[in-house]
This record gives structure tokens, sequence and C-alpha cells, in this order.
């Protein structure tokens, strides 16, 4: 199982010892029994972990191991639509277990398929909740096979939106045979005609009919009417948006202003709960998007305790719907393909439709102005801003911005009385998972056993071949043992080129990479060549490129890039050794004259920093908290 059941009549694993939990009691805790003897007691959910199996796990209570899956992004089109086919055929069972055989029976005779094939690929599917479950058996998940050279896949898209997405309603075959045209202009391999049909057939039917001059069509089939958008139950419909920050950040060390922050935040529609959120110096994408739909189907007590925040989030799980914006940087196929992956309905949020995000939008404007309190605020317009100098004034880093706006959510906007729910959006939220007394709960959503791979899923990814001395990805160089077996192995596909692999990356610390190794369908960490290397950022490496240019260095390898970087951390240590006393002086002063005023009421939600000191090392660089991939 890739999911942990925590409702009545789970088994469970606490320390070691299996129990069977009996009641509900409250978002946090249930109550359960060992299953050998002993009496009731109350268990933290996050303690609860997934039984080993003693067959394959033993039975000492360690953490199963990440079970070997195609990455998505090596499962060739034809397998991952046959899975999609199959999973809609039992998504009426899933949906209404209650009449599992009339729906059998009837998506049986409907589809052409045995009845046991059905009731088979439901207990494939339910054993691990994901669409790659129900790949055909002949297909190897994408092992030895290759995607379409990227001049070529580039060419099909253009051409799709070009051509065929226009009012002139271009056939299908006609568009093959334009791609064909195009590539022998371009000198380039053209694919198969199956290929192009393939992604056709991939669109989403309401982007075609409203490209191809059937608009109206479009709105009237797949436009919910107003009002349609309430929903029932949490994780029903979660809405998921972004914004600039009217803020200035600083880094880490120098304190020094580094520029405003974008944040993606995802809210659900019914209880008004804040799910997830994601904050990064870079524009948002789908990576931004991926991500924070990751954080909000996990748990948050591991990120909290990061944080050193004893706070309660007690909210995770899958969401059924997920409105996105209709931007084109949120319809990456990687996103979308991760979406279905995990029983993700994506729904594009069409322009000039405010219905579809009115509560993440309001809810954004809303954290706006709390921010317009902040030091270093650029407030919303030149007006409110008058003579105030936000870069000057910056205070906070991307840390403890994080840290800041989760206190804001958790300890304020979550225990608030919303003005249209008339309760606070935790309660709203436990209502609908416990019940109340005028309807049912949903119950515990089941909490995901393999967290590590779900954050992968949702990564973009880089492709690099295998040499000698390991991979190289933006000039750094990374070997384990692993790798031995993949140098210099040839494209299984056109043997004079050399095989290129998938490699993933968490951006906040590069000193590893991810590597996917086809035959065994799971993911190694891969350090850097040389470990006595100091761990990194990718905004770091990219400071260092930037100076690198401007010294003139035409050729640049990772050495040259590490004495670069230690350079300039030893020129901003300095910088914070000459002016500590100035600011400590500064800062005594300015307690002088704050004692002579009376002090205010409020109480801050920014989390005291001590003054960085010269010898302190720099901060560890967690994974996950940031994470952007660019893709070549």
């Amino acid at each position: 199982m890739n999911r942990i059941e925590v409702n009545p009549g789970a088994v469970v694993e606490f320390e070691g010892r299996r129990y069977l939990v009996t009641h509900r009691l409250d978002l946090e805790q249930v109550l359960a029994r060992p299953e050998i003897g002993g009496p009731h007691q109350p268990l933290r959910i996050r303690d609860l972990r997934q039984p080993v199996n003693p067959e394959t796990g033993g039975s000492d209570g360690s953490e199963p191991l990440s079970q070997p899956q195609p990455d998505l992004m090596v499962i060739p089109d034809e397998a991952w639509r046959e899975a999609e086919r199959r999973y809609e055929i039992i998504k009426p069972l899933i949906e209404n277990p209650g009449k599992i055989r009339q729906q059998a029976l009837m998506q049986a005779r409907t589809n052409g398929v045995g009845i046991a094939t059905v009731y088979r690929w439901l207990s494939v599917y339910q054993e691990t909740g994901r669409m790659s479950a129900l790949l055909p058996m002949s297909s190897p998940g994408g092992r030895g096979k290759s995607r379409l050279n990227e001049a070529v896949e580039a060419l099909i898209q253009a051409t799709i939106e070009e051509y065929y997405l226009t009012a002139r309603k271009p056939k299908v075959t006609r568009a093959a045979e334009e791609v064909l045209r195009r590539c022998r202009l371009a000198g380039i391999e053209s694919p198969h005609p199956n290929t192009v049909r393939n992604r056709i057939k991939a669109l989403s039917l309401a982007q075609t009919l409203t490209r191809r001059g059937k608009k109206r069509e479009a709105q009237q089939r797949f436009r919910a009417l107003e009002g349609s958008h309430e929903a029932h139950y949490p994780l029903e419909i979660v809405q998921i948006d972004h914004t600039p920050v009217d803020l200035i950040l600083v880094d880490n060390l120098s304190r020094l202003p580094i520029g405003r922050p974008w944040i993606t935040m995802a809210i659900d529609v019914f209880s008004r709960m804040v799910l997830g959120f994601y904050v990064s110096l870079d524009p948002p994408g789908a990576l931004s998007a991926g991500l924070c739909i990751a954080r909000s189907i996990l748990p948050k007590d591991q990120w909290l305790a990061k944080l050193e925040m004893e706070l309660s989030w007690p909210c995770w799980g899958r969401p059924r719907t997920i409105h996105l914006d209709n931007a084109k940087e949120f319809r990456g196929r990687m996103l979308q393909r991760a979406c279905e992956q995990y029983g993700i309905h994506i729904e594009w949020r069409p322009v000039a439709t405010p219905h579809y995000g009115g509560h993440i939008e309001r809810l954004l404007g809303t954290f706006a102005g709390r921010i317009h309190d902040l030091p270093g605020t650029t407030f919303s317009n030149p007006a409110e801003r008058g003579e105030y100098d936000a870069e000057k004034q910056a205070a906070l880093t991307l840390s403890e911005f994080e840290v800041w706006l989760t206190n804001l959510i958790v300890g304020v906007y979550h225990q608030e009385v919303h003005s249209e729910l008339l309760v606070s959006p935790l309660i709203q939220y436990e209502r609908g998972v416990l019940g109340s007394e005028r309807k049912p709960g949903t119950g515990y959503h089941p909490r995901e056993a393999d967290e590590h791979r779900l954050y992968l899923d949702f990564m973009p990814f880089v492709e690099r071949t295998i040499q000698p001395t390991g991979v190289v990805v933006d000039e750094i160089h990374y070997f384990a043992d692993v790798l031995r077996h993949w140098v210099g192995a040839p494209d299984p596909e056109n043997q004079n080129l050399k095989r290129k692999f998938i490699f993933r990356r968490d951006p906040r610390d590069i000193s590893r990479v991810w590597f996917y190794d086809p035959e065994l369908s799971l993911y190694s960490e891969i350090p850097y060549r040389d470990i006595t290397r100091p761990p990194m950022s990718l905004w770091e490496l990219r400071a260092v490129m930037r100076r690198l240019k401007e010294e003139g260095r035409a050729g640049v390898d990772e050495a040259a890039i590490f004495e670069t970087l230690n350079r300039m951390r030893a020129i901003e240590e300095q910088a914070v050794r000459e002016t500590k006393k100035t600011r400590r002086e500064r800062q005594r002063r300015e307690n002088h004259r704050a004692a002579d005023q009376p002090r205010s009421s409020g109480t801050s939600l920014i989390k005291e920093v001590p003054e960085p000191e010269a010898d302190r090392p720099a901060t560890e660089i967690l994974p996950f908290e940031e994470t952007e991939i660019i893709k070549l």
C-alpha cells in the first residue's frame, strides 16, 4: 500500500506494535487497541505508520522502502492512455462503493471487457492509489525506450498550436502531414503519424472546441453553472493561484535586498482552509503549482517541525478537483501527468470567469493587506508607498517570511470566524471530516506512505548522459557507484548516440541530485563527486555565474564556481563583521528611544531572529523547502 488508512477498522503500526483503530477522537488523534491484548489508548495520527509485512519488510517497525515504479515521464503515451482508459472504466466503482457489483457489470458490458478484469483493475488501483498501477503488463514502463527528440516534440506542439487549433478546423490527418512537411523543411527526422494523432487525442476537448471556433458549444458542454463550484465536503474542490508579494526580502548572510517573492497558495473551497503554499523568488509556473499541490497533499507535521513551530495544521489528502489558472506556464505535461497519477482532476479556469477562482483571490487579497504591515513592504501602489524606502527597511529572509506566513495562516486565519461560513475554517474542516449532528463526515483522508516519491513526481527534471566521471548538471559533477553500470550506455533507439537519463534536483541544496534507474524503476541519491564541496543553492549558483561573467571568465568549470563561491561568502562574512558593531549601536539607540514610547498591545507574527555571528556556519539547506529545475 502506498497510503496509510487511519479510519476505524484500519490496522496501523505504532512504536513497533500493530493496533486496530476503533474511533476517531479529533483531527489529530484516534482511539486504538493493540491487535494482541491490551487496553484502548489514544494515538496521535502523525505517529502512526503503515504496518510492515513480515514476509517482505520484517517486523521491527522500520519504515517500508519505496516500491519500484516507472518515472511518469518515461511511460510511453500509448501506455498512459490505456491506463487512463482503464481508470475511466473503474471510476464509477471508486466513486460509488456501495454499488460496486452493479457498476462493475455495467462497465464490463459497456466497454467490452470481462467483469473479472474490471475487478482486477479496481484491486490494483486501490492497492496503490496511482494511475501507473493500471499500465498494461506488456509495457515495460518506458524501459529501453526514449521520448521524442526535443526539436521534434517542439515542432509537433507548434504545429498543433498554429495549424490544428484554428478556426479552419483541419483534420487530424492534415495536421500529421503538416508535421511531416515542417520536419522535412527543418531537416530533422519526422515522427510517425500516430504520434501526432496521439498528441491531438490528449488535448482537452473543451480547449479543442474553443480554439477551433466552437466556443459557445464548449461553454455549454463544460462550463459549470453559476453556484456549481460550491463544495460539499473537504478536498472536493481546491483552488490554486499565485501572486507577487508586496515585500522586499533579504539574503540570509549579508541581509542585503534580493527582491520580491511570489506566493502560490491552495485553498479548500468547502472549509476555506489553506491546504498548502509555496514561496519562491522566481515567477510561478508548473513547478510552483506542483510543489504547492504536493505540500497540500502531505501532512504538515514535518514542515512545522523544520520551522520549529508548535502549531496544529491537521489537513492532508489528495484533492478530487483542482482549479488552476489558465496561463500557459501551468499547462506543463509533467504537472498534468503527476495529477493524473494521483487521481487529481484539473480544471483550467477560463478567462473572465471569476466564480472559478473567487475564493483563492479573496484569500490572497486578505493576506496582501497583512503583508503591508511588514518592514520592507512595497505596498500595492506608489501613492501608499510615498517616501518609504522598501529596500532600506527590508528585514526578512525568505525562510523568515515563510515562518511569518505560516503563523498568519495557522495561528490567525484558521482560527478566525469566516464571514460566509459563520465559523472558523478549522471548525468547518473538522465538521466536514468528523461529521456534525446534521451531516456525517468523510472520515480521515489516507496519508501518503512514500512522501519523498510524491515530491519527486511533481518536480521537473533534466536529462543527462553518464560519463566515467559521473553526471554533470550546470557544470557541477555528481557521482555514486550506482551510475557505473550506465557509463557510456548507448541509446536503445540509436546505437550511435549515448543514452540520456532522468535526474531531479532540489535547488535549495544542489549538493545532490536524484537519479532514476530505468532497470530498477527506483530513484537513488547522487552526491557531489567531490564531497568536500560545500552545499549550495541554485540561487547562489546563479550569482556565482553572474560574477564569473562580470569578471570575463570565458571557461567556467566546477573549480572556478566553488572558488568564486568561497570568495563571495568570505566577502559577505567580512561585511557582516565590519557592520555588526554599527548595527548593534543603532539598535541600542532605537531601544532607548522605544523605552520612552508606550508599548503596542499587538502581537508580532515575526519570529525573532538572532544577529548573524561571523564564525557561524551558513544555515543548513533543507530539502524540498524550495524546488525548481531548469528544463533543458
